[in-house]
């Protein structure tokens, strides 16, 4: 076992007898040693009940003849962080949870690995950590949020943000707000739309690195905890019988996440992980290759913020299983793909949609391509992500005149003071991976445009991203970032952008050699963060169009 490094032979006495410091038994520790990462924090909802799922997850390891040991992962609320500061600080945040398992899992050598995750960049920073640690290893998360009540209809913390929009556009008294306020979000597990957290935990489950239930089943529920001890009784076999992440996490697993992916309508911020997972993985995925799989892939589910229904419809419905069998009808799913619980044709055999209003059939899709589209052109050369299934028709294609802000936070202010009319396309630059640093998450700015009811007027630009509850003409990762003299850091107010999402298209309507002639007097602008971790963040990251990922030296 990889463990015996640190147990066996004479000289590992010292090291034995740290162990039986921690109260280990010699009979604990002559089974295999599991490494368990556990999210749990106090300030993020998502988490709050992780501690309970981690002694699920340890009881099942013990069940199945395993030793479990417990270690820590930061994790940030993305909710909490927006719209200030320590949005930057989100994504940056996925390189430090990868980086932190692998020093954990290489000083402490365990046997295999159960990552206990929830939340946005929790999920991928820890399959990183899988693909590049390679032991076996799995994942079960905390599990979604049942979705709020108010007036008879059910809400998520996206419809909260786009109230406040309503209070500024005079449709909503702020007595109003504060009911939807305490109605939002009822208790522990991922916010209950098709975010990102929610997106990941059921790609997650589609790239068979997790059991079935994964992404759906509620954060609240018994079968959640059923499910992480399950998990803990699956590592011990993934170990005994050697079956790694590279055994699971190959091209064909990930063909698998992204058909799904598109099915479900996932957030755009996907477009950021799964190239990132598949890098630590070794396998090719460009922005191409994603446009690919959308063009050939049907959209069979409109979950909020797209449509009524919640995480809790899906699993009803029969969650990621039903829709990767529906898929397979049209040959968009490989079978043989191996998970961590046999091959994907076992998993999905025999599995049925419950509810059509849910899940449709690939004959009678809500589209025949996937719910996210990759634009490309004079003002994205190297590619930009709209989430297509949520764009108004109104607003596919679209002609308008810049207006033009160098922050997040410039934009929201011209926003709430009623400042944009009704056709403007809004650009916010520099807040890309390394100029905001850190890619802020713009759910505030597009909530905000939905609440005033302009989403079918209005479209936004930014080299930034948008967060998994956005919905709208709202177009980001467009890449070259301003900061790195992208097309973006020369646009002026009044330049017309032109934007043709099923020609997958975006455009600035300038001459070359105007936008050239334009670069050569552009500067580029001071970093706004000089020390610490997020300038370190900063000098290293690439692009969005490649993952955003830390650049090898």
């Amino acid at each position: 076992m990889r463990s015996d490094v640190m147990k066996k032979g004479i000289e590992k006495a010292p090291h034995r007898s740290l162990f039986k410091a921690l109260g280990y038994l010699d009979q604990e520790l002559e089974l295999p040693l599991i490494g368990v990462v556990n999210s749990f924090n106090e300030i993020v909802p998502g988490h709050m009940h992780l501690n309970d799922l981690t002694e699920a997850v340890k009881a099942g390891v013990r069940m199945a003849g395993g030793t479990p040991i417990e270690f820590p992962s930061i994790a940030v609320c993305d909710g909490i962080a927006m719209n200030h500061t320590g949005m930057k600080y989100s994504l940056a945040s996925r390189e430090l949870i990868a980086d932190s398992i692998e020093v954990m899992a290489e000083a402490h050598p365990f046997d295999g690995l159960v990552l206990i995750p929830n939340c946005d960049k929790i999920i991928p920073g820890m399959l990183m950590a899988a693909a590049r640690l390679n032991i076996p290893a799995i994942v079960v998360s905390g599990g979604p949020m049942l979705a709020g009540l108010y007036q008879g209809q059910n809400i998520s913390l996206s419809n909260l943000f786009e109230a406040v929009g309503k209070v500024y556009a005079g449709s909503m008294t702020e007595d109003e707000l504060h009911e939807v306020e305490e109605a939002a979000c009822p208790g522990c597990g991922s916010c209950s739309g098709m975010f990102t957290a929610n997106s990941m935990n059921c790609l997650t489950e589609a790239l068979g690195m997790a059991l079935p239930g994964n992404g759906t089943v509620l954060a609240v529920s018994a079968a959640r905890r059923r499910l992480a001890k399950m998990t803990g009784r699956q590592i011990v076999k993934l170990v005994k019988e050697g079956i790694r992440p590279s055994d699971i996490m190959t091209k064909d697993a990930f063909n698998n996440g992204l058909a799904v992916d598109m099915a479900l309508g996932c957030s755009t911020n996907t477009v950021l992980h799964l190239p990132a997972i598949a890098s630590e993985a070794g396998v090719e995925m460009n922005l191409d290759y994603v446009n690919m799989v959308s063009e050939r892939t049907p959209n069979l589910c409109k979950l909020s913020p797209m449509g009524p229904f919640f995480i809790q419809d899906l699993d009803e419905a029969g969650g990621i299983p039903a829709v990767m069998a529906e898929l397979s009808k049209k040959g968009l799913i490989n079978l043989e793909a191996r998970t961590v619980s046999g091959t994907v044709g076992d998993r999905i055999s025999g599995r049925e949609v419950s509810r059509r209003d849910v899940i449709r059939s690939v004959d009678d899709p809500h589209s025949p391509s996937g719910g996210i589209a990759i634009l490309r052109g004079n003002l994205a050369p190297d590619g930009a992500v709209v989430k297509k299934a949520g764009v108004a028709p109104e607003m596919l294609k679209h002609s308008g005149p810049a207006r033009v802000f160098d922050s997040e936070d410039e934009a929201t202010k011209a926003i709430t003071a009623r400042k944009i009319s009704k056709g403007d396309v809004i650009v916010i630059r520099y807040e890309g991976p390394r100029g905001g640093p850190g890619m802020r998450e713009m759910l505030t700015p597009t909530a905000t445009v939905a609440g005033l009811g302009m989403d079918k007027d209005v479209a936004l630009l930014t080299d930034g991203r948008f967060s998994g509850a956005t919905r709208g003409a709202s177009i980001g990762h467009i890449s070259p970032e301003a900061a790195e003299g992208g097309p973006m850091a020369i646009l002026k107010d009044g330049d017309i952008i032109e934007i043709d999402i099923p020609n997958n298209s975006l455009n600035v309507a300038l001459s070359e050699v105007e936008i050239s002639a334009r670069l050569k007097d552009w500067q580029p602008p001071e970093p706004r963060v000089k020390k610490g971790y997020l300038a370190r963040y900063a000098r290293h990251v690439t692009s969005a169009s490649t993952g955003a990922i830390i650049r090898e030296e």
